[in-house]
């Protein structure tokens, strides 16, 4: 079966580009992430963590 899959993969046309969109797509979401986690502010991360542990807010 994985050699009808890989006879079919060869025979397309421009098909060798996929691997590295998904590999473009998969580091730059990750780098942004990355990005938004260590410039959030840490007031703001700190008031989130406390939300639970509010219980007048109910």
């Amino acid at each position: 079966m994985f050699e009808q899959i890989k006879h079919n993969m060869e025979n397309i046309k421009g098909i060798e580009i996929y691997p590295i969109l998904s590999l473009l797509i998969f580091f730059f979401f990750f780098v942004g992430l990355a990005f938004w986690v260590f410039s959030y502010k840490k007031e703001k991360i700190q008031e989130m963590s406390e939300i639970p542990l509010d219980e007048g807010l109910v």
